[in-house]
């Protein structure tokens, strides 16, 4: 696929089919992603790649605390702050999440399909690989969190060239203590990253969305002599 169509379909995928991916398909993405820039090539990314049992381990124990409302370990509660009120952040947020509510045909006052989709994120959306991405916590957040964005986006753009879509998010990571037992993380890792990855269904609803881009000359200033 062209670098320019791949950047430009790339979608966020919410629900994927229980087809298993080939180990050697997600090593070969892994190997492609990694040429992404980092400062000073620190190249600070590790990968955890969660399937099987052990990843479905992992949803059910994040549902459950899910569901009895455990607030998330102290080192996730970053994830936890919203858009501020009446912000272009905030606006965007609630459209796309309008028109996915609108192709799920989930009312605003149904709050039992409203938890539902929630759960689906804590899931992975049922993907059979997840990706959780991890960084030495010697490292700064700050430029850390910029050089990680660069593989994140490597990882779906490559994964496009295998039939294979994505969905970055942070709901995998949310419950960081389910993840670090499961999965074996140790505590000098931080959880940067969760990607759910896997080969789409395209019969669910909300797979068709597109999210729609800000125009350019709106967010651009040229500044010249």
């Amino acid at each position: 696929m062209d670098i320019i169509e791949a950047i430009k379909t790339r979608k966020s995928i919410r629900k994927f089919k229980s087809d298993p991916v080939p180990k050697e398909t997600i090593r070969t993405i892994l190997e492609i992603a990694c040429r992404a820039p980092s400062a000073e090539n620190t190249q600070p990314w590790e990968f955890v790649v969660a399937s099987g049992e052990l990843l479905d381990t992992m949803r059910q124990k994040n549902v459950e605390k899910l569901r009895n409302f455990v607030a998330p370990p102290e080192e996730m509660a970053h994830l936890m702050i919203e858009r501020p009120k009446g912000s272009i952040f905030r606006t965007r947020q609630i459209e796309i999440a309008k028109k996915l509510f609108e192709l799920m045909d989930i009312p605003r006052q149904d709050l039992q399909k409203r938890a539902e989709w929630l759960e689906r994120g804590f899931r992975y959306f049922d993907a059979p690989v997840a990706i959780i991405i991890v960084a030495d916590k010697t490292l700064p957040i700050q430029g850390t969190a910029l050089d990680v964005g660069s593989v994140n986006q490597n990882i779906c753009l490559a994964a496009l060239a295998y039939g294979l879509h994505t969905c970055i998010e942070n709901q995998g990571i949310t419950y960081a203590d389910v993840v670090r037992e499961v999965a074996r993380i140790p505590d000098s890792k931080r959880l940067m990253a969760a990607i759910a990855i896997g080969y789409p269904d395209w019969e669910f609803p909300a797979n068709q969305v597109q999210s729609e881009r800000e125009p350019i000359d709106n967010i651009v200033t040229w500044c010249e002599i």
